[in-house]
C-alpha cells in the first residue's frame, strides 16, 4: 500500500455513547483484515482526549507493506516490545497490540483513565499485549527501561515547551537498535511552523519524509535508529 493510500484509507466513524456522568463518541477504524478498533474519546478534555488525524495515518502506516515479513507473511511488529509516547487515546499503539506488538502506552495522569477503557474495548482483537502507564516527558524513564524495539509517537510536535523534554525522553529511553517513527501534521499557522523547526535543530539527523491527505493536508514521517552519532534515517517510500 502506497503512502498515499494510506492517506486515503477507509474514513474512521464517528458513535455518540452515553456512559454515566460522561459523554463519550467512540472512533472506528477499519483494518485490513476487516476488524474494527474503537477508542472512546472524551467530549470535555484536553488535546489528548481525541484522536487526530496524524494517528489515523499512523496507524494504518502500520499495516502497509512496509510491516510484512515476506517470509512468514505476518507483521514485523509481532512480538516486538513497542511504546508510544503522547498516546491520548490509545489509538496507534492499540493498532500495534492488534498486530501482535507488546504495547507501553504512557501519557499523563488524566489520560489514563482513557487509555485502560480502550485497551479493555478492544481486549479481544490484541494479540499482543498492551497496558497504560504514566510517563511525563523530560522525567525519570528507568521504569520504561531496557530500550524498546520501536517507538510510535503521533502529533506529538504542537507545544513549543514540549520540544526539549520530548527530545530528553526519545534520547533516554531509545537503545542501539531503537527504532523510533512519528507521523504529524504539518501546520503554517500560529507557532507551529516554529516548534517544528526547533524540533528538527534539535534532531538534525531526522528526515522528513511528506504525504497528503485528500483534504491536502500534509503528514510529515520520520524514522531514526538511535543513539547518537548512529542515527540511521530511513526515507519512506510514497
Amino acid at each position: 500500500m502506497s503512502m498515499q493510500s494510506v492517506a486515503n484509507a477507509s474514513e474512521p466513524t464517528t458513535v455518540w455513547l452515553e456512559q454515566s456522568e460522561d459523554r463519550y463518541f467512540v472512533r472506528e477504524l477499519e483494518k485490513n483484515d476487516g476488524s474494527v478498533v474503537k477508542v472512546n474519546q472524551c467530549l470535555k478534555g484536553d488535546v489528548g482526549h481525541v484522536v487526530w488525524d496524524a494517528a489515523i495515518v499512523l496507524a494504518k502506516y502500520l499495516e502497509t507493506k512496509a510491516f510484512l515479513n515476506s517470509a512468514t507473511g505476518l507483521n514485523t511488529l509481532a512480538s516486538k516490545n513497542v511504546l508510544e509516547l503522547g498516546a491520548g487515546t490509545g489509538i496507534v499503539g492499540l493498532v500495534a497490540a492488534t498486530l501482535g506488538a507488546h504495547v507501553i502506552l504512557t501519557d499523563l495522569d488524566d489520560l489514563q483513565d482513557l487509555l485502560k477503557k480502550n485497551i479493555g474495548v478492544n481486549q479481544t482483537l490484541i494479540t499482543g499485549s498492551a497496558t497504560a502507564k504514566v510517563l511525563k516527558w523530560g522525567e525519570n524513564t528507568t521504569d520504561f527501561l531496557p530500550p524498546p524495539d520501536i517507538i510510535l509517537m503521533a502529533d506529538c510536535i504542537y507545544y513549543e515547551q514540549s520540544v526539549e523534554p520530548l527530545v530528553n525522553t526519545l534520547k533516554a529511553l531509545s537503545g542501539v537498535d531503537t527504532c523510533v517513527i512519528c507521523c504529524y501534521e504539518q501546520r503554517t499557522e500560529g507557532v507551529n511552523p516554529v516548534v517544528e523547526r526547533r524540533f528538527f535543530e534539535v534532531n538534525e539527523s531526522f528526515l522528513t519524509v511528506q504525504i497528503k491527505k485528500k483534504s491536502n493536508s500534509i503528514f510529515n514521517f520520520f524514522e531514526y535508529l538511535c543513539p547518537a552519532k548512529c542515527w540511521k534515517c530511513t526515507v519512506i517510500v510514497q
